[in-house]
C-alpha cells in the first residue's frame, strides 16, 4: 500500500450513547449495537489499542466522535495516549459537558474541539431533536458561553453544522462574525439505511436549498461546505465496534475488526479515496 495515497485523517466513533435525539443523526449505531456491541463501545483497554494502532499505522490526525464522545469516562485518556503518539487530537460533540473543569483536565492533550451547532433557535433545535434528552435545547448564548470557554482554554475552535429542512433559510453570519471558528463545517442533511431510516425524511433537502444557505455565508472565510456526493469515500471512519467503515450505496459498509485482523487489512477493504479528501478540502493545516 502506497503511504503518500492513505488518508491522513482518521474518526474514531468510539461511542454509540448519546444524550441527544437528532432526528437527522447518520451516526446512530444502532446496527452495530443490536448485532455485535450491546453495551454501544469497546472496553476502555481496547478503544486505546486502537488508537495505537491507528497511530502506528501512520495517521496523523485522530477525531474522537461518537454518539457523544464526552459521555465517554476513559475519553481523556484516549486523548493523551493519541498525543503521546504524535496526533493531531479534535473532539465532536454538542458542547453540553464543555465545562470549565472539564475543560481544564483535556486542554493540553486536545488541539481541536469542533462544536455542533446546527440553528442558533432553541425552538429549531427542540423539533429537530438537538437537545438534551430531545427535552432540552441549547440556544445561543450558550453556545457563546461554551465557545468562550473552549478558546480560553487555548484549544481551536471548529463548529459543525447539519442543514435540514427546518434551518437551511436560516443567516448565522452575524454569529460566525462574532465567535470566528478556524473551521465551519456545513455538511447536508443525509439520510443513510439503517442510521436515520424513516426519520431523516421530514429533514431532507435539495441541492438547491443546500446552496442556498451556502450561498447566503459565502462571505465567511471558514467556510467548508460538504454536499452528499463529496462525503462519499473520502471520510476514513472507524465504528464503536473498532471496525473501518463508509457511506456505500446510502448504507454503511463495515471492514473486519481491526484488533483481530490490523489496520492494513481492514483499511484495504474499504473504497477510500485521497482525492476525494483532498478535494473536499480535507488536507488543511490543522497542526
Amino acid at each position: 500500500m502506497k503511504r503518500k495515497m492513505i488518508i491522513p485523517s482518521v474518526n474514531f466513533h468510539l461511542w454509540e450513547p448519546c444524550n441527544m435525539r437528532c432526528k437527522f443523526c447518520f451516526a446512530t449505531f444502532q446496527d452495530v449495537k443490536k448485532s455485535i456491541l450491546p453495551k454501544g463501545h469497546l472496553p476502555k483497554q481496547e478503544a486505546l489499542r486502537i488508537v495505537d494502532q491507528l497511530a502506528q499505522f501512520g495517521f496523523e490526525k485522530i477525531t474522537f466522535a461518537g454518539g457523544e464522545p464526552t459521555l465517554c469516562p476513559w475519553l481523556p485518556e484516549l486523548l493523551q495516549r493519541a498525543k503521546q503518539h504524535g496526533l493531531t487530537t479534535m473532539i465532536v460533540t454538542n458542547g453540553t459537558a464543555l465545562s470549565e473543569e472539564y475543560l481544564g483536565t483535556i486542554a493540553e492533550s486536545t488541539d481541536w474541539i469542533a462544536l455542533s451547532i446546527d440553528s442558533l433557535c432553541s425552538k429549531i433545535n427542540l423539533k429537530s431533536g438537538r437537545a438534551k434528552v430531545g427535552k432540552k435545547a441549547l440556544d445561543e448564548l450558550t453556545y457563546l458561553a461554551i465557545i468562550e470557554r473552549v478558546i480560553s482554554n487555548g484549544i481551536k475552535l471548529k463548529i459543525n453544522t447539519v442543514v435540514h429542512a427546518l434551518n437551511y433559510e436560516e443567516d448565522m453570519n452575524e454569529f460566525i462574525n462574532r465567535v470566528q471558528p478556524l473551521r465551519w463545517k456545513v455538511l447536508q442533511v443525509l439520510p443513510i439505511e439503517g442510521q436515520n431510516s424513516g426519520s431523516v425524511n421530514p429533514f431532507l433537502i435539495t441541492k438547491s436549498q443546500f446552496n442556498e444557505f451556502v450561498l447566503k455565508h459565502k462571505g465567511q472565510s471558514s467556510l467548508v461546505p460538504e454536499a452528499n456526493e463529496d462525503i462519499k469515500g473520502s471520510y476514513v471512519m472507524v465504528d464503536p465496534a473498532g471496525r473501518f467503515f463508509q457511506n456505500e450505496e446510502a448504507q454503511y459498509a463495515y471492514s473486519l475488526p481491526i484488533l483481530q485482523h490490523g489496520v492494513e487489512r481492514a483499511y484495504k477493504q474499504m473504497n477510500y479515496d485521497y482525492k476525494l479528501f483532498q478535494g473536499r478540502g480535507g488536507d488543511y493545516t490543522w497542526d
